[in-house]
Order: C-alpha cells, then sequence, then structure tokens
C-alpha cells in the first residue's frame, strides 16, 4: 500500500503558475503509475495527467495539453503537476493518484487507480 500526500496548492490570479507536489510512501513509489485528477465544486473527477513507472509515457487531457507538465522523481519518492498559464477554470481540487496494475495506455478514469491523496485546493482568480 502506498500513502499519498499533496501539497503547493493556493491562491492564484489568472496567468499564474503554480505547482504540485505529490509525496509517497509505505510502498515502493517506482512500481505505481502516477496521475493527476481534479475535481470543480459541482463535478465529477477529471483526469488531468499520468506518468509511467519510469517516467517515460506520459499523457494530457486536451484541456491542459501545452500549460501543465507531469514529473516524477523516483528517488524522492515524488511526483509533481507544474501548472503554467492558468485560468479560473483550472480551480478545483487536486488529487495524485497511484496505479498499481502494469496496464499501458492513458487510463484516464479514477477507478483504474488504487490509491489517492487527501488532494490539494487550487484556486485560479479572475
Amino acid at each position: 500500500q502506498v500513502r499519498l500526500l499533496e501539497s503547493g496548492g493556493g491562491l492564484v490570479q489568472a496567468g499564474d503558475s503554480l505547482r504540485l507536489s505529490c509525496a509517497a510512501s509505505g510502498d515502493t513509489f517506482s512500481s505505481y503509475a502516477m496521475a493527476w485528477f481534479r475535481q470543480a465544486p459541482g463535478k465529477e473527477r477529471e483526469f488531468v495527467c499520468r506518468i509511467s513507472r519510469a517516467g517515460i509515457r506520459i499523457y494530457y487531457a486536451d484541456s491542459v495539453k501545452g500549460r501543465f507538465s507531469i514529473s516524477r522523481d523516483n528517488a524522492e519518492n515524488t511526483v509533481y503537476l507544474q501548472m503554467v498559464s492558468l485560468t479560473p477554470e483550472d480551480t478545483a481540487v487536486y488529487y495524485c493518484a497511484a496505479d498499481r496494475s502494469y496496464l499501458s495506455g492513458v487510463r484516464s478514469k479514477a477507478s483504474d487507480y488504487d490509491y489517492w491523496g487527501q488532494g490539494t485546493q487550487v484556486t485560479v482568480s479572475s
């Protein structure tokens, strides 16, 4: 079992940048593909991006492509989400998630993931 703890959220203005971190503990971090999801008030949880175990295969939702970048440091047991050119539509609680399966592909459904962090709030003001 892996435990996940997100950090780095906050209140920013439109056009600003923010970097989220997700620290993992309790299991071998490199055994998990990792993803970021987000959930805005009144909406379903939405896939943002995913990175494979070695960081080679990366997938992004169309809504964030070109603005968000996912990376991981397996030595530090951490996955990151760099966000630039933020807009109010990016306002949400951001969650990191771990996938213990060895299935390939984008795997963009929340049910594809086995472990979740508690989330960190990102609010973008206009």
